[in-house]
């Protein structure tokens, strides 16, 4: 599947039969003479989380900008639920959600007001507000926070409001960039059945993650990307056949298949020493 920036909008909605809420395709993001993303093609199901790992700057987080509507690629095209993100930024943004790892939250509003705010975005419904905001707020123990400023909340109660102003929305499609940093472990455990519940409702999930133990759990199909191209693409079977590490976990895969060959001998290294 690649075509470029200029082909038809006819031909890539084709490509995103009704199975599909995310299709990106021949995707590229260039900083000056720097490549970030190189021409990265693949489809999310709906009911799917789907996992995007990588070494550190391989191009996962220059990836979700660009699907949140953050970055303008230079090349390709993204279709979020048949709208081209290009042509109606407006309409891919209200069925998308995106959980950040470093939120940027007004400070100066209290989380409550930050939800109304957020909720006031997306048009939602006052009634679908006030039982969600009430249900994830007393989920992750925010309640007696919700009159407080941001400012006051520590980091961990901050990544707590952006994910309950995402859930609340109920969106088909979240896009989350490391969603457990800060989290202490009830939250981070809270998050991933939320995530699975989400996904069991036939929503989907675009989850980036250096944790290759969260991805293991939770992600049915799972993209590596290294050098800004995609490396490889499948569910676990698909990958271990790919690194022909049959039997293996996804940490074993992953260090195959992003070239970490010296790991061992850094590791006998620094045993030895």
């Amino acid at each position: 599947m690649t075509e470029s920036v200029n082909s038809t909008d006819h031909n890539l909605s084709e490509q995103q039969d009704s199975n599909h809420i995310l299709v990106i395709d021949n995707l590229t993001k260039k900083f000056g003479r720097f490549t970030a993303v190189d021409s990265i093609s693949l489809k999310v199901k709906r009911g799917e989380i789907f996992g995007f790992l990588g070494p550190n700057g391989a191009g996962k987080t220059t990836t979700i900008k660009m699907i949140a509507g953050l970055l303008k690629p230079d090349k390709g095209q993204i279709l979020i639920n048949r709208h081209n993100l290009a042509q109606e930024p407006g309409k891919c943004k209200q069925e998308t959600g995106y959980i950040p790892d470093r939120p940027y939250l007004f400070e100066k509003l209290t989380g409550y007001e930050f939800l109304q705010f957020i909720a006031s975005l997306y048009n939602l419904a006052p009634d679908i507000f006030s039982r969600n905001t009430a249900h994830y707020l007393k989920l992750f123990d925010l309640e007696d926070w919700e009159h407080h400023l941001i400012e006051s909340y520590s980091h961990g109660m901050r990544q707590k409001l952006i994910i309950t102003s995402n859930f609340m929305l109920e969106p088909p499609l979240i896009v989350v960039d490391e969603p457990m940093v800060g989290l202490d472990p009830k939250s981070a455990r809270i998050v991933k059945e939320l995530f699975k519940r989400h996904a069991a409702t036939g929503a989907s999930i675009f989850l980036s993650t250096h944790s290759l133990e969260i991805a293991e759990e939770l992600c049915d199909r799972i993209g590596i990307i290294l050098n800004g191209s995609l490396r490889a693409l499948g569910n676990l079977q698909d990958l271990q056949r790919e690194a022909r590490l049959e039997h293996s976990d996804l940490e074993d895969i992953f260090l195959e298949l992003t070239g970490a060959y010296e790991l061992q001998n850094i590791i006998t290294a620094l045993r030895s020493g």
